[in-house]
């Protein structure tokens, strides 16, 4: 597969190069920041087939000495645009996706540090700083607040190895300069928040970075290997190193040309926590109850002149696949697809996770050439750090069956599978995503057990190794499928438009 990489410059380049291939729609009539706008994108995103949206005129944000004036979101929520961002032709298959993301999310190109750039042009310190200044809109009607964080870049760096790394988490405005988070111990912010608190520290300095190319949304909600900064696999995606520059109070870097840096410390003893939640999550259902979470203190903002602010609706249902949902679907298939080949497990020739559901459920594809082979894979997922969010259903197909067509993967389980042969297996109690509805409501509490429970599950609809032969059927395991000979097709394509059907 060829590609030719593509480094945007910012958010705004980005934009423009979505202009210019038809994939952005701009929005000019007034749009209110409270519900209406969130609703506007849920609509409007459809099953991984809608526009980015930029929306040029937010209510009670349209006023000429305005900060933020505009929002942008949608960027990512269709692989047209997450083959434009690898640089591919827009129609290149998901599955030409996957096989491309399994080298670049191990990959990477070193940042480079600058002194300045256009994140710098306006600074607010201190007493100044007001986080109702930015057009932060209240998503859901059921959401706890306005969500500011749903899609920037959440740095952090570990106290031991002075290795950056950035992710996606949900915060909430709290106040003028808070922002309570939602964060999991088994997540790479968790064990950064670990490595503080066993310092001695009472707090974690953090950056978000607002609105730069399509890599940062894109990366920064990927499983990358613990160790590796996300800002190589970024310098990986666009062929060039990602230009960084300090934050003004705390010690991190962030992308020189985003449009809103956000700067603080996260609060790490409990008694500081603030309310937050509820959120209409990647799950498609309100999730995460309100409670005591740790904030953001917030000690400075810095903005391009006339930023505009990056967000997401999130949660994706039928019919309506969020940015996270679409881009989970490749991230984390390749993801998986990298497991398995760690882990020994031969003969995988597709790996995917239909975007409905973001990743929770996991298609492996393969050629079995051993007994148990489908029950090692799912063994081999469960046990990588990649499965803690992820993947709590894993279906085994064999090689004939399209993993992209869920119609042959209902086949395959149709009769390839008999549950009293062991081909349902139950992995009980393991960690798991705490804002799944199925959860009981007790085994959702990050504070208290740190992450959520599941009880995982592995379909194998491969063809049973441990039936016999068949002599009837040329020693095969399963009788043949009812499907013609390549020859008796060919003869009778051959009369095709004589028999009056049209190719």
């Amino acid at each position: 597969m060829q590609r030719k990489s593509v480094a945007f410059g910012d958010l705004r380049g980005w934009i423009a190069a979505l202009k210019a291939a038809g994939e952005l729609h701009e929005v000019a009539a007034e749009v209110d920041w409270n519900i209406e706008l969130g609703t506007i994108l849920r609509l409007a995103q459809g099953p991984g087939t809608g526009p980015a949206l930029l929306f040029n005129n937010i209510k009670d944000y349209n006023r000429p000495d305005s900060r933020a004036r505009r929002v942008f979101g949608g960027g990512l929520s269709s692989y047209r645009r997450i083959a434009m961002m690898l640089g591919l032709p827009p129609d290149t298959h998901p599955r030409e996706l996957v096989k491309l993301a399994r080298n670049i999310l191990q990959d990477g190109i070193a940042p480079t540090i600058v002194k300045g750039g256009p994140c710098k042009e306006n600074i607010i310190v201190g007493a100044d700083v007001d986080l109702s200044m930015l057009p932060v809109p209240w998503w859901n009607r059921l959401d706890g607040g306005r969500y500011i964080l749903t899609y920037g870049g959440v740095v952090t760096r570990d106290p031991l190895t002075d290795v950056m790394n950035v992710g996606i988490y949900r915060g909430m405005i709290g106040g003028r300069n808070m922002i309570p988070i939602l964060m999991w111990r088994a997540q790479h912010i968790g064990h950064h928040v670990t490595a503080w608190q066993q310092g001695g520290s009472p707090e974690m300095p953090i950056a978000v970075a607002i609105g730069w190319e399509p890599s940062l949304g894109f990366t920064a909600g990927a499983p990358v290997p613990k160790g590796m900064c996300e800002y190589d696999v970024m310098g990986a995606i666009r062929g060039q190193p990602v230009e960084l520059v300090k934050c003004e109070t705390v010690d991190l870097y962030v992308p020189a040309s985003s449009e809103i840096v956000i700067e603080g410390y996260l609060q790490l003893d409990p008694a500081t926590y603030m309310p937050e939640g509820p959120f209409a999550e990647f799950t498609g259902y309100v999730a995460g109850d309100r409670s005591a979470k740790p904030p953001i203190r917030v000690t400075a903002i810095t903005h391009r002149d006339d930023a505009i602010f990056r967000g997401c609706i999130e949660g994706a249902l039928p019919g309506s696949y969020s940015e996270n949902a679409v881009c989970s679907s490749i991230m984390r298939a390749a993801t998986a697809w990298n497991v398995l080949d760690r882990a020994g497990v031969p003969g995988i020739t597709d790996v995917w996770c239909p975007p409905v559901h973001a990743g929770i459920n996991l298609l492996i594809r393969m050629k079995q050439s051993y007994r148990g082979q489908a029950k090692q894979a799912a063994n081999a997922i469960w046990g990588s750090s990649a499965a803690h969010v992820r993947y709590k259903h894993v279906t085994v197909v064999d090689d004939d069956i399209d993993i992209h067509d869920y119609a042959a993967v209902d086949w395959a389980v149709a009769y390839r599978v008999n549950a009293g042969e062991n081909d349902i297996v139950i992995m009980p109690a393991t960690f798991g995503a705490g804002l799944d509805p199925s959860t009981r409501k007790r085994d959702r509490n990050p504070a208290l057990f740190g992450t959520g429970k599941w009880n995982r599950l592995l379909i194998d609809a491969t063809m049973n190794l441990d039936y016999d032969p068949d002599a009837d059927f040329g020693g095969a395991r399963f009788p043949p499928k009812v499907w013609p000979d390549d020859k008796d097709i060919g003869a009778v394509r051959a009369r095709w438009n004589e028999l009056g059907f049209r190719d």
